[in-house]
């Protein structure tokens, strides 16, 4: 038998959203996975396409949940928006902020200057994710970039997940902007952008760091173009089938049901898989029938194998039946 995942790793960069909690609930486990890691020395760190806290408020937030967090463990799309303004534009330059007030802050203490109107003559507007945002601040915005002002979004993620189901995301918003002035925002700072990873790698002084994640799009896509293993959970908003119809650039390392995966053998939660216990896999041609009953994620590692190949999926048994319309195979 492998040794756990973890072991081999020097640090665990964390999503938050789907991963560790679900808007202000910790997510089932999370709390004691994580403590587990920190007693065992491993180091952590967090990083957060959600531009509506800032770092010291998501330590906080988290500590409060049960997983301790010290601020400087936390990387946000808004810390990472405002410095990178900070390079591109001369002090006290006037920035129209579309977004939450932390994404405000981030911006002043950047040395920038947080306006509101297009009046103001921003050199740049930043867009990130605001549960408040609204039609006048976004007209805002799109006059302003119109007038030649830099378009800085967050990050692009279409949703939140929720424990209602996913919720629209600062993605959905850029896209209002998007369809407004017929282009796409001149920088994207978040994830899939590998900036949050390596900066969260080069604190730590990590050699092997191992990015955990919920969204193929932005989490794997992020650790990939890092050149950092992954782990896919599958407690926020990718899905089975998005796995298994997943693209060579957001293919996971290893997929878990939750964060206990942690401490598995690695060898067990790799991708493409090895043999399950309980399933077996029979292809011919160009398709592939899985047959057996078992744990479902083993299940699904199997089937990866054959979907990555391009292989149509057959179920072969009344639980592999069960899993195919779950996932709505």
């Amino acid at each position: 038998m492998s040794e756990s995942l973890v072991s081999g790793y020097d640090l665990v960069v964390f999503d938050l959203d789907g991963v560790v909690y679900l808007i202000d609930e910790p997510i089932a486990g999370a709390p004691e996975a994580i403590g587990r890691l920190r007693s065992s020395g491993t180091a952590v760190a967090y990083a957060t396409n959600n531009a509506s806290r800032r770092a010291p408020d998501v330590a906080a937030a988290l500590t409060k949940m049960g997983v301790p967090a010290e601020p400087a463990e936390v990387l946000t799309s808004a810390g990472a928006a405002a410095s990178l303004l900070a390079e591109k534009l001369p002090a006290g330059a006037p920035v129209l902020v579309v977004g939450a007030d932390a994404l405000r802050a981030e911006v002043r203490d950047a040395g920038l200057t947080p306006v509101e109107t297009a009046e103001e003559s921003p050199a740049a507007v930043v867009q990130g994710y605001g549960p408040d945002v609204g039609w006048r601040v976004l007209a805002e915005a799109s006059l302003a970039v119109r007038a030649g002002a830099l378009w800085v979004a967050t990050n692009t993620d279409r949703t939140l997940p929720s424990p209602r189901g996913p919720l629209p995301g600062n993605g959905s918003l850029v896209a209002v902007l998007r369809t407004a002035l017929d282009r796409d925002p001149d920088l994207v700072v978040g994830k899939p952008e590998p900036a949050l990873f390596t900066t969260a790698a080069s604190l730590a002084k990590a050699k092997r760091p191992l990015v955990v994640g919920d969204r193929l799009d932005t989490d794997i896509q992020g650790a990939v173009t890092a050149g950092m293993d992954s782990l896919l959970v599958l407690t926020g908003v990718s899905t089975p089938a998005d796995l298994l119809a997943a693209t060579p650039d957001r293919r996971p390392t290893f997929v878990a049901a939750d964060l206990s995966g942690l401490f598995e053998p690695a060898d067990d939660l790799r991708l493409p898989a090895k043999p399950a216990a309980g399933w077996t896999l029979t292809r011919e041609g160009d398709s592939a029938t899985l047959d057996g009953s078992g744990d479902p994620v083993a299940a699904l590692r199997l089937l990866c194998v054959a979907a990555w190949d391009g292989e149509s999926l057959h179920a072969g048994s009344d639980a592999a039946r069960d899993l195919f319309r779950a996932w709505s195979l």
